[in-house]
């Protein structure tokens, strides 16, 4: 015959270790093998200001990439979609705005004037990016 190890507590206690084990397996360092890792990641990416190839503004897994470019007055952004999924590219201060993008599609524009652009994706509005454009004397892009 079969009996609870605590005869008086309810069925559902006894599964209740089951449900620690996601919090446990994170906590061992085995979350990259469930594929969460990559969401920090991409955080991570988010928060660096590009340095890589002048220009190029990469989107994928619902992330601007970099999401902070500084580039001299002049240059021409290329905006690539990686995704499997349509994305825009639009300035919040309505300088530039981009047809929908399927997945390998592209947006480009020239930045004449410097100052700073915010911009967002108007079909997924929580993806946001920066381009910060300094006066062609001001040293080019950093």
């Amino acid at each position: 015959m079969l009996t609870r190890a605590r005869p008086n507590a309810p069925c559902h206690s006894i599964w209740r270790p089951l449900f620690l084990a996601p919090p446990l397996v994170a906590l061992c360092g085995l979350v990259p093998a469930y594929g969460i890792a990559g969401r920090a990641h991409a955080a991570e990416a988010q928060a660096v200001t590009a340095n890589a190839e002048a220009g190029v503004v990469k989107i994928g897994n619902f992330t601007f990439s970099p999401a902070t470019l500084t580039v001299a007055s002049g240059t021409t952004v290329t905006w690539t979609n990686d995704d499997d999924i349509p994305h825009t590219v639009a300035a919040k201060n309505k300088a530039f705005r981009s047809k929908t993008l399927d997945t390998d599609d592209k947006f480009t524009f020239t930045f004449t004037a410097s100052g700073e652009y915010d911009y967002f994706c108007s079909l997924h509005p929580h993806m946001v990016g920066k381009i910060f454009v300094k006066a062609a004397d001001a040293g080019g892009a950093s």
